[in-house]
């Protein structure tokens, strides 16, 4: 059983535009709280014990939210530009930041612009063991996301924004690591955007026959553009998903 989640929330959120210019995009509000304030509940109310939320971008104002959340005990706040300098950017630079204090450790690691039910994430606390996980979800626009191309329950490669058809199971952005996570992420260099991305040390991980793919059975919500902010209140409001095409 995993009791650690870490969630990515260092970056601004540039698709989100005049949102996002004096705070970051996972707290501009929808209905009337920041969209973190219901991806921490639904990780709370999954039984995780300890959250470490990586921040890096007005990093101010997530204190100030965190300081009026009121499961905030369970939170810990690290900067992620207090570990590595700001040349490193990407998603694997969360776990490069954590090497020091979670190096022996394995957790579930999300990014702070997704959702999912409370469900799905205490289906991922039971993961664990000597696999790592990734998350997989059937869509019907797979070319638009990263493709997980797999052999039974193992994970091969996840391919971004592929160009023929691979299949619709795409990457949903949760994931279960072991600390081997740690050494991949050393491993790998910045790719064609000029990022440190966490998907190419999964990568290395599936060469080894290490990873397995796991299917959530709810929803999985992204809130990256601002048509996302009108989805996203839809779905809260009306307990609905309505996908929109982008």
């Amino acid at each position: 059983m995993i009791d650690k989640v870490v969630i990515a929330a260092a970056g601004r959120g540039t698709r989100m535009k005049h949102l996002s210019e004096d705070k970051p995009k996972h707290l501009i509000k929808v209905c009337g709280h920041p969209f973190l304030y219901y991806l921490l509940n639904n990780f709370l109310k999954a039984g995780y014990k300890e959250i470490v939320l990586v921040v890096g971008y007005k990093k101010k104002k997530m204190k100030e939210f965190l300081d009026g959340f009121e499961g905030k005990d369970k939170v810990t706040l690290v900067s992620q530009f207090d570990h590595l300098d700001k040349n490193n950017y990407g998603t694997a630079c969360v776990v490069k930041a954590l090497k020091e204090k979670m190096e022996n450790e394995s957790f579930v690691m999300v990014y702070g612009d997704n959702l999912y039910s409370v469900n799905d994430l205490k289906r991922f606390r039971k993961t664990g063991g000597e696999f790592n996980y990734v998350a997989g979800l059937h869509h019907e626009h797979p070319e638009k996301y990263g493709v997980l191309k797999k052999k039974d329950k193992l994970l091969k490669k996840i391919i971004e924004k592929p160009k023929k058809d691979l299949g619709k199971l795409v990457n949903v952005g949760l994931y279960s690591f072991t600390p081997e996570i740690f050494k991949k992420v050393d491993k790998i260099k910045k790719s064609e955007r000029g990022e440190y991305e966490i998907t190419d040390a999964i990568n290395l991980l599936a060469e080894e026959n290490k990873v397995k793919i796991k299917k959530i059975n709810d929803f999985w919500l992204d809130f990256g553009n601002p048509s996302d902010v009108e989805k996203v209140s839809s779905f809260l409001k009306n307990k609905k998903l309505k996908i929109q095409k982008r």
